[in-house]
């Protein structure tokens, strides 16, 4: 079963903050082509405020069926259309990816890949992610490397796959989350603010390659 022009969805939006995840929004299809799917602003359910909506959010996604039944798929921000209304433009899934079982973050996988940062405050810095996806990713950070959440960054990440070629994904990101450990370093916590779609496709890629692995 594949969503339709007018289908109302149900949305939750995956940005490293647990209290903003379990936030559920709500829109309408607009429009769709051949590798998109264009959204009325989601409105939060409740209080009818509107979400903004940034390239690179991850998004768990539900509409319902005949018999009241939830069709999940998981989705991503890539583009925006202004028409009469504003549009977001989030990526179509596969046919054979929607489920009737909830799968959220699902391009989020556990990694250990090398991560150039730079920060607004001209910091710069070479480290390992904690985990990375489609939308953002984590990374450690020594005690004395001072930076806080809201503050903007521009890195590369070293990207191996098993052919074993080797890329370098570029991006600009937000700083959403810090969690200290018990050792005093840090895993900060980013979402992708600035990112080319092709070289999101090549993190999509890698997570998919992970996943495989994992399930082996």
């Amino acid at each position: 079963m594949y969503p339709k022009i007018g289908d109302l969805l149900f949305i939750s939006v995956d940005s490293g903050d647990e209290k903003e995840a379990n936030i559920q929004y709500k829109s309408r299809i607009g429009d769709m082509d051949e590798d998109s799917i264009l959204i009325e602003v989601p409105m939060q359910e409740g209080t009818g405020r509107l979400k903004r909506m940034f390239i690179g959010d991850e998004l768990s996604i539900f509409f319902m069926t005949e018999g009241g039944i939830k069709n999940y798929f998981n989705s991503y921000v890539f583009g925006y259309k202004e028409d009469v209304i504003r549009m977001v433009r989030i990526r179509r899934p596969e046919p054979e990816s929607i489920s009737k079982i909830q799968r959220r973050s699902f391009l989020r996988v556990h990694a250990e890949l090398e991560v150039a940062v730079k920060t607004d405050k001209m910091l710069r810095f070479v480290t390992r992610t904690d985990d990375v996806g489609g939308g953002g990713l984590s990374f450690y950070c020594d005690a004395n490397h001072r930076i806080s959440e809201g503050e903007g960054i521009s890195c590369w990440v070293l990207v191996p796959y098993k052919n074993g070629s080797i890329e370098h994904v570029p991006f600009n990101g937000e700083v959403v989350r810090i969690k200290v450990l018990e050792n005093g370093r840090k895993i900060v916590m980013v979402k992708f603010t600035t990112i080319a779609d092709m070289e999101r496709q090549k993190l999509i890629r890698y997570c998919f390659e992970r996943q495989f692995d994992f399930r082996r």
